[in-house]
């Protein structure tokens, strides 16, 4: 599977529920903030002249000591407040018990072995292990324990050869979006000479015979620059095992096209690379071909022009099956006969009023993963598209992974919701399902109910919303609640299971996820509905479902906390800023805030296809009114508001949160406490070691229920 680029928390058990406080008054006593340092930046466009005064705090924190001693001090000042908050160490302890059980991955088979991850209570990464045989003894293959002493180096992806003698993995240090891939030799653990540097957005495809792997990469960046600098110039190599990675192969590139990233995917019986180049975050591809046994690994075009996505899901011989929005906005499925001598794209499974989330083929099956209203359904097909039955799930969540091979008679599906973590499904298809791994729980998913509603937003659209909360409550009596949301680059926000929200709802606190425009959940028409001019219909979502939890009675008037990361913490800063009235306090996590030049650093100008291009007039328009770093409110009453962010955040980089916050401290914002939290050694999300999640979110979230009554006990 392709990665995306973008992107977008992790949840312990309180002996019992303390009671919410019965007539809430938040009165805060004025913070001192820092004085932050401006300068006269003011630049023309449009016909605008913009203010940036912060626009020093975009350096490097790891190159400037100016910006390095602003983070010191902020963190002293957020440290020194949620130090003197009770309740941190109550969420604390409900989090590490809720983290006490096995975060399970889905099995790879390769030459009869089985590859699979699990993170196990108290450990901060996951562990690879493998085992000879489906019901074979496991045996730890990697355990990245050792890799570092603050346990922020982490195992980022892996793929076996062909016969399972080797394993290439990466490997990603402090949160970082930057991979080093290494070969392990699986027989006797022993880790090869094999380095490869700079990888980014990119998963090792093996060759047969075990020859080598493709992978992506960029250029080394100038030193220095490897934090902030645009990625330009995505190639796929080819290394072959015992090279150095100066010898490898460039096997497909655009230097033309330097905005291109280019995407590796073989089939299962290794005739065929796919290769999908794409500009933006956006569903639209290229996709070229190359026949692996073919002289000099020769490309053939099969799709030109980037107006739909194309989604390999396996191929045997010249026979490609794919999932693509072409004349199907919720996607369907198609085949191609690559040995043909006019080769067409021909219909298996059409569209449907649910929208296609993934497929996989099983044997002679073929397994379609849809969403129903943000709820996995599964269904099964034979290979000329005749339907054959729904697969039985555990109840509403989602489907989450998918495992499976036209060379094999099983496949592996994971199933996961609020309530459950993830559970391991084996696939046959002479028979249904079963459980090949569960967690044991750390807590009753019996006694939390999940629930799902729908409410109007500003223009009548109808949206989900799940609300989450523990058995018996009476949704009558208003209870603090979290609001979560994201809304954007075709991502949707499924149900799944995490610590810190149920530590929240085990406290008494109602949980609710709103599916916003900007997501997946309905298609393309639902993603498109909350992009480039149709932004404001996210936010307009996102304020709908507050209102929607205080007239309902679910949520008292100065009880509601949002949150929301990266593109959601954007989204929060602009609620915030529209409708300061509305939310109680909020959390904005690794949000992009400076809307006028996230295009300019790292991975940030792949997002246009979201946000729109800041330097043409339409878009710097639409994106002006609604960017959270210029539209903060002078003389305006604002709720309690923490940002967080990380030191390695080389996806949305830190200076986003460094500036919106610095604007937000300087202003006349009320008295509410408006905070910045920044991790060291941490990036965007991924990598990050349980013990600084649950560091991190005891700390947030004590301080969202301070803010809004949830009382946590001592």
């Amino acid at each position: 599977m392709r990665s995306l680029i973008i992107l977008t928390l992790a949840m312990g058990l309180a002996a019992t529920s303390p009671a919410l406080a019965a007539d809430h008054e938040n009165k805060e006593i004025p913070l001192t903030y820092p004085e932050t340092r401006t300068v006269d930046v003011v630049e023309e466009q449009f016909g605008e002249y913009i203010s940036d005064p912060y626009r020093w705090l975009e350096n490097d924190v790891r190159e400037d000591t100016e910006v390095a001693d602003w983070v010191k001090t902020q963190n002293a000042l957020t440290d020194g407040y949620l130090e003197k908050l009770e309740g941190r160490e109550v969420l604390a302890k409900s989090m590490e018990a809720l983290f006490d059980y096995d975060d399970l991955g889905i099995p790879v088979e390769a030459g009869g072995k089985y590859f699979y991850e699990r993170k196990s209570g108290g450990q901060n990464q996951a562990v690879l292990y493998v085992r000879d045989g489906v019901d074979g003894e496991e045996r730890v293959l990697i355990d990245p324990a050792g890799w570092s002493d603050d346990g922020a180096t982490a195992l980022a992806g892996w793929k076996p050869s062909g016969d399972g003698s080797l394993l290439a993995y990466a490997v990603q240090d402090g949160g970082s979006d930057w991979r080093t891939l290494k070969i392990l030799d699986v027989a006797t653990g022993e880790v090869e000479a094999d380095t490869v540097e700079w990888a980014k957005f990119t998963s090792p495809v093996w060759m047969p015979k075990n020859s080598g792997f493709l992978y992506s990469r960029y250029p080394k960046p100038d030193e220095g620059e490897a934090f902030q600098s645009l990625n330009m110039n995505h190639a796929v190599y080819l290394h072959l095992v015992g090279n150095d990675q100066s010898k490898d192969i460039k096997v497909f590139a655009t230097p033309d096209q330097p905005e291109l990233n280019h995407f590796a995917e073989l089939t299962s019986d290794k005739e065929w690379v796919m290769i999908a180049s794409a500009s933006g975050t956006d569903e639209r591809v290229e996709v070229t071909m190359i026949k692996v046994d073919a002289p000099e690994l020769e490309t053939r075009k099969l799709v030109s022009g980037f107006d739909y996505d194309w989604r390999l899901i396996d191929g045997v011989g010249d026979t490609l099956y794919f999932t693509t929005n072409k004349d199907a906005p919720r996607l369907r499925v198609v085949k191609i006969d690559l040995g043909a001598d006019e080769p067409e794209f021909t219909e298996l499974v059409a569209e449907s009023e649910a929208v296609i989330n993934g497929a996989m083929i099983v044997g002679d099956r073929l397994v379609v993963s849809y969403l129903v209203d943000a709820k996995s359904e599964l269904s099964t097909f034979d290979l000329d598209g005749k339907a054959l039955g729904a697969l039985d799930l555990p109840g509403p969540g989602q489907v989450t992974s998918l495992s499976g091979s036209m060379k094999s008679e099983e496949g592996f599906f994971t199933f996961g919701s609020f309530n459950r973590p993830t559970t391991v499904f084996r696939y046959e298809p002479s028979s249904e399902p079963t459980i090949w791994a569960e967690p044991a729980l750390p807590f009753d998913p019996e006694a939390v109910e999940v629930t799902q509603r729908f409410y109007k937003s500003k223009d009548g659209t109808r949206i989900p919303m799940f609300l989450v909360h523990m058995k018996g409550k009476d949704l009558s009596k208003a209870a603090p609640t979290l609001l979560y949301g994201y809304g954007g680059f075709n991502i949707s926000v499924l149900p799944q299971y995490k610590p810190a929200w149920m530590a929240w709802i085990k406290a008494g606190g109602v949980f609710a996820s709103a599916n916003l425009r900007g997501g997946g959940e309905y298609g393309k028409e639902w993603h498109d509905g909350g992009r480039l001019q149709n932004k404001q219909n996210v936010f307009d979502d996102f304020i709908a479902a507050g209102e929607y939890l205080i007239a309902e009675g679910i949520t008292p008037e100065d009880g509601l906390a949002i949150e929301g990361r990266s593109n959601g913490g954007m989204m929060i800063g602009a609620v915030m800023n529209q409708r300061p009235d509305l939310f109680a306090a909020g959390h904005a996590a690794v949000g992009v805030m400076d809307m006028l030049r996230f295009d300019r650093f790292t991975a940030g100008r792949y997002w246009v296809d979201d946000y729109g291009y800041p330097d043409k007039e339409q878009d710097f328009k639409t994106l002006l009114g609604y960017s959270p770093y210029h539209n903060i409110k002078n003389g305006t009453d604002y709720p309690a508001l923490i940002v967080s962010t990380a030191d390695t955040d080389d996806r949305v980089v830190p200076g986003h949160s460094f500036k919106y916050t610095a604007r937000l401290q300087a202003l006349d914002t009320g008295n509410a406490p408006h905070l910045i939290r920044i991790e060291t050694r941490a990036g965007h999300g991924s990598g990050k070691p349980t013990d600084k999640v649950i560091e991190e979110y005891s700390d947030i979230y004590a301080f969202l229920a301070h803010a809004i009554g949830l009382e946590l006990g001592e």
